[in-house]
């Protein structure tokens, strides 16, 4: 048997997750079955939709129970393997959770192709939250040429590939990010036409000067006050991907007041199309056409993206609770660098 590290939910938060809410713990690997994988894992990818694993709220994915293993995708060197679609050596994804190694079933493992980016593209802008964009934006935004696209998080790994993407088929890329840095980095490194700051006291009247025709599509990944301010902006007919909502994750409310009469009315009135969606519900039948498609843009640099690694799995529990402040810079991975 072989011991190693994984990191559990010792607790439900009650608001903001805190240090205390994890629990990193050395237990042994089960021996693998015919079918299995044995893994020792390169990267873990970290990710907002945790949040709503560690509770209990009723969601579109089982929580994780108390004392379980925390919910994680990760890369991974096969070791040993006792399924005929994998050798040791290969390099594979699959949601092992947040540990350094696994036994796992090879039919929930994936081997990694990047088209000759780097593997940790297969956790960021060539895996789950590339696709969120790629799949929103084709499915629900439907973007034409000359029309505005608006996206929150604008330099994270689903807000950076929402511009690009509406720029590649001729439309306006407005983001929406918080800071200077990251703001700067939306209009010069990721070639956006407008970049507006969050955190700004006149946000809500910068973000209508940067968008003076208003929006056609609004792809949401947060929420909360951006929300507010974005919504009296939308365009008859405007298309709004929802596939996060940062903002409320921890509890906090957000509202003085009963909005939703107004917003309906407002749907109603402006022909709006307000859909969420769960990129799980697409990738069956199209991730290998978004990896077809985006893969060699990525490999070539015409499609730009950033990452924020940090060390160790030790490291991912502050690293988390930082992301979901806003702290990461880019698409927040783990090196794990497990030895099995």
């Amino acid at each position: 048997m072989t011991t190693i590290k994984r990191i559990v939910l010792a607790s439900r938060p009650l608001a903001e997750p805190t240090p205390e809410n994890f629990r990193i713990e050395d237990v042994e690997l089960q021996e693998a079955e015919e079918g299995d994988v044995t893994v020792r894992v390169l990267y873990l990818s970290l990710d907002p939709y945790m949040r709503g694993r560690m509770s209990e709220a009723k969601s579109y994915a089982a929580p994780v129970p108390v004392d379980g293993i925390m919910e994680g995708e990760t890369i991974c060197e096969v070791v040993r393997s006792r399924h005929n679609d994998f050798a040791p050596g290969d390099i594979v994804r699959g949601r092992t959770g947040w540990c350094t190694g696994a036994v796992i079933s090879g039919d929930m493992m994936r081997k990694v192709e990047t088209h000759g980016a780097p593997i940790t593209t297969a956790v960021g802008v060539l895996g789950m939250p590339g696709f969120t964009a790629w799949s929103g934006l084709k499915f629900i935004g439907k973007p034409k040429k000359g029309e505005t696209v608006a996206v929150a998080a604008a330099s994270g790994p689903v807000g950076s590939m929402v511009g690009q993407l509406a720029k590649l088929v001729g439309a306006r890329a407005v983001g929406i990010a918080g800071g200077p840095d990251k703001c700067a980095f939306v209009k010069d490194e990721l070639g956006f036409d407008a970049v507006v700051d969050h955190r700004s006291r006149d946000f809500a009247s910068d973000l209508h000067a940067a968008a003076p025709n208003g929006i056609d599509i609004y792809f949401e990944n947060v929420g909360g006050h951006v929300w507010d301010a974005v919504f009296p902006l939308l365009n008859q007919f405007a298309r709004v991907p929802v596939c996060g909502l940062v903002a409320q994750y921890n509890g906090h409310d957000t509202s003085d007041a009963d909005r939703l009469p107004a917003m309906m009315s407002a749907i109603l009135r402006r022909s709006l199309l307000v859909r969420g969606f769960i990129q799980s519900e697409f990738a069956a039948d199209h991730f290998n056409d978004f990896l077809d498609e985006i893969g060699p843009r990525v490999a070539a640099g015409e499609i730009r993206y950033r990452e924020d690694i940090v060390d160790g799995l030790e490291s991912a529990p502050e690293a988390f609770i930082g992301m979901l402040n806003g702290k990461n810079f880019g698409k927040l991975i783990v090196k794990v660098d497990g030895v099995v």
